[in-house]
């Protein structure tokens, strides 16, 4: 295959990115992009030079492949119409509002045979590259802990913060972890809209680590941080600044009747590639080599399961009647 010929559908901020990176592609002609926003998607279309279509069908006619970056709740309907006139897509997350519609959106994207790739950005940080690299050393892991913190007005919020934040982490430790879940915990609390917007997550994996997964946003702070208790290490991963340091406690040292405890710190060498760079070449190399993505949209459901269950988890806690305090904190 020659050039591949995109479209971008949904020209928000995500959307927008989209453009941006697929104009600066080798071998890949941005074609338009659709928005049911007719003045953004022609904003949009007017600063990358391209056409703005007016429906999805008019864009799916003339594009090898689309992203879709558009709310939740159109992504199932949108995808089957990009999958049903011969496109490859890549999808935002989360892949779809249920898990019902995920489970036959990836039937029928295997069906048909398509490159069908979902948008877990993070799978493509260098930073997290390269603490993959660091798991494969035979890293002994006790424990993970994930934080992933916004400000309220950076979210979106068309979704719970399982779905909207924690779900990237979620499917980073499926990736990185793999093996049998065997338990899952989660409490929330819902503070600027209806649905939860602070939710923190237990997870347990047979033979695996403990894991803590935290999603926020409504924190003044924007954190995206993985730290790793390992035998004989800790581990920090900053996804934001790019960078893995790894701690590791030495003998203690006596010299002439003084103590101290040497310790290393050795700081990985972290690419300063763009995610979003690395992600959508991968989808056009994909769809160039006619190979199936190496995250594709199966790994989505897969996060999207595992966020429903936390959100079952958070309903249940909801309609749970108050615990009696443990009785080092009753009055006597």
């Amino acid at each position: 295959m020659g050039t591949i010929r995109v479209g971008v559908i949904g020209t928000g901020r995500m959307g927008e990115r989209h453009c941006r990176v697929y104009g600066n592609l080798q071998g890949v002609d941005l074609v338009g992009v659709c928005d049911l926003d007719v003045n953004r998607a022609a904003s949009v279309a007017q600063a990358h030079g391209v056409r703005r279509f007016e429906t999805p069908g008019e864009l799916l006619a003339c594009v090898d492949a689309v992203s879709i970056a558009t709310t939740t709740p159109t992504h199932f309907e949108l995808a089957l119409e990009a999958l049903h006139g011969g496109a490859h897509i890549l999808l935002e997350k989360p892949l779809t509002a249920t898990v019902e519609e995920g489970t036959r959106l990836v039937d029928e994207a295997e069906r048909l045979g398509r490159v069908a790739q979902i948008g877990h950005i993070e799978r493509f940080n260098p930073a997290y590259l390269e603490l993959k690299n660091v798991f494969d050393t035979d890293l002994k892991v006790i424990a993970i802990q994930v934080r992933r913190l916004s400000p309220f007005d950076s979210s979106n919020t068309d979704v719970d913060v399982v779905r909207d934040l924690m779900i990237h982490d979620l499917d980073l430790i499926v990736d990185l972890v793999g093996g049998e879940l065997e338990d899952v915990s989660a409490f929330g609390r819902a503070l600027n809209t209806d649905s939860v917007d602070h939710a923190v997550a237990n997870l347990s994996f047979h033979d695996g680590p403990v894991t803590t997964l935290c999603a926020s946003r409504v924190t003044e702070q924007k954190v995206r941080r993985i730290e790793v208790t390992a035998v004989g290490a800790y581990v920090e991963a900053d996804l934001l600044d790019k960078s893995v340091t790894i701690h590791r406690r030495m003998h203690p040292v006596y010299d002439a009747g003084k103590y101290r405890q040497e310790s290393v710190i050795e700081k990985i060498h972290v690419p300063s590639d763009e995610p979003l760079m690395l992600e959508l070449r991968h989808f056009v190399d994909c769809i160039r080599d006619s190979k199936p993505s190496s995250v594709p949209i199966r790994d989505g459901l897969c996060a999207l399961r595992l966020a429903q269950t936390i959100c079952d988890q958070l309903v249940a806690g909801e309609e749970r009647p108050p615990s009696t305090p443990h009785s080092i904190f009753a009055r006597p």
